[in-house]
């Protein structure tokens, strides 16, 4: 008896070392912060994300917390704060971008930088991407700070620009080149993950751990130019088109990670028994066939996590209705999953189009290739833990983003990166998510993703 209750009160200690929130306190300042970052308009281009790094140095400064604002261009800084821990583990980076892409105001119902709040949603750019992370990692370092919390690791909070259009490398290439020790870290928290509300209820929990790189590349085809009238052999438009059809219907073969495996290995466990077979049908050979057909004409997103996409997006070529051009040209967007060999890709591609008169040109890349992130280590399962503490109805999936984010940079410098986010509809994340013409998130979404994010902080770098 004296063995078990000794016991106990080991655990009680341990878990008191996390500083107990009052969440429901917090949700005026949540909101606050939240409507806040909306309302500073920093569309990329032009960024003018300095808007927002000013605003959140005032308020670090006001804790007394020291800040570090590093910036190529004086109108797209950077931010970096750290809290100190004892240093007996490497430091925990939580970070958020502060740029949002473009609005066509003619779209929007309301004031895109007003952070109205209407139908019980909180609408603007920024109020799906980026701004909730960015709000949930802020509110979770101030918490820590208020809280006096002892830490095991440094804590870094990072709020960085140009990840919606960054050409010239002011965020994340930036900081990597020059101010790598800054942002350095065993783990890294960011955007690039959610959950699914159905009927009131989260079902479902994504953590990003994977992404897919970008390797676009452009098709050139050249040919003799001439009249209109007069049909050639080698009109640079047929070799390309016929070229662009090729390509645009190749189906280059499966290649699943740990990340992929999990994830459909998973979701067969929440779907119906018809989808349950689908999803279990990719991995048998006999039925992977069938399995990979559906998914290709009824789910297309999970259908590209299943293999190095190519995606015909530009063509360009001709000067006159009666006039053969000489050459033609068109973009492909590819996406390639983790490990994929970029050149032996390439020269597959070749073999499919199989024509000389058609050239493969590489365009410039903006991310580097990057592992996946482990599925083992204390930060997922952290993350996982924290979720189904949280969402108990909910099953957590690890998830291969078919995009791309400035996770790509940290993995590549050797840290595990995961991607979380708030709960939403589906719907709502076709209609209102991410890049859409008109951005909301439901209201009560942002609070209990701040609980979540600082549950995980917490977790992960509390001393216990």
């Amino acid at each position: 008896m004296k063995t078990l209750i000794a016991a106990i009160l080991v655990c009680f200690s341990a878990s008191a070392q996390i500083p107990k929130v009052d969440f429901e306190k917090q949700k005026a300042e949540i909101l606050d912060r939240y409507r806040s970052l909306i309302q500073l308009d920093t569309q990329s281009p032009p960024g003018n994300e300095t808007r927002a790094v000013e605003y959140l140095k005032k308020l670090l400064e006001a804790e007394v917390i020291p800040v570090q604002v590093f910036a190529m261009d004086p109108n797209r800084a950077n931010l970096v704060a750290r809290l100190k821990g004892n240093g007996s583990k490497k430091p925990l980076l939580i970070l958020a971008h502060t740029d949002v892409v473009p609005v066509q105001r003619e779209k929007w119902p309301v004031d895109p930088f007003g952070a109205v709040m209407k139908d019980g949603y909180v609408w603007g750019r920024g109020s799906v991407d980026d701004k909730p992370v960015l709000t949930a990692t802020l509110m979770s370092f101030l918490l820590l700070k208020r809280t006096g919390a002892v830490l095991d690791r440094d804590v870094i909070f990072f709020a960085e620009s140009g990840e919606e259009a960054d050409t010239k490398g002011v965020g994340i290439n930036y900081m990597v080149a020059e101010h790598f020790k800054e942002i350095d870290a065993e783990f890294a928290i960011t955007e690039g993950g959610g959950a699914i509300l159905e009927n009131g209820n989260v079902v479902s929990v994504n953590i990003g751990t994977a992404e897919k790189l970008p390797a676009r590349v452009r098709l050139v085809s050249n040919g003799t130019s001439g009249h209109g009238s007069v049909p050639r052999l080698d009109n640079a438009l047929i070799h390309l088109g016929a070229a662009v059809q090729k390509v645009g219907t190749w189906e280059p073969p499966m290649k699943l990670n740990d990340t992929t495996r999990t994830y459909f290995e998973k979701l067969a466990g929440m779907s119906s028994p018809e989808k349950a077979a689908r999803y279990k049908g990719l991995l048998n050979p006999a039925t992977t066939q069938a399995s990979q057909q559906y998914l290709r004409e009824n789910e297309p997103g999970r259908y590209s996590m299943l293999r190095t996409s190519v995606v015909p997006t530009m063509m360009k070529a001709g000067v006159g209705l009666n006039v053969i051009p000489s050459e033609a040209e068109a973009t492909l967007d590819i996406r390639a999953v983790p490990g994929e060999d970029i050149p032996a890709f390439y020269a597959e591609m070749k073999k499919v189009i199989n024509d000389p008169a058609v050239k493969i040109e590489p365009l410039p890349m903006m991310r580097p290739p990057s592992p996946a992130s482990p599925l083992t280590n204390d930060a997922y399962r952290t993350l996982e833990r924290v979720a189904k503490r949280l969402y108990p109805t909910a099953t957590v999936l690890p998830s291969m983003s078919t995009g791309a984010s400035d996770m790509a940079q940290l993995r590549a410098k050797g840290i595990p990166s995961y991607g979380i986010g708030p709960a939403s509809l589906e719907s709502d994340r076709i209609n209102y998510g991410a890049h859409s013409d008109v951005e909301r998130l439901w209201e009560p979404s942002i609070y209990r993703f701040v609980e979540f994010t600082w549950n995980a902080v917490a977790e992960l770098a509390v001393h216990q």
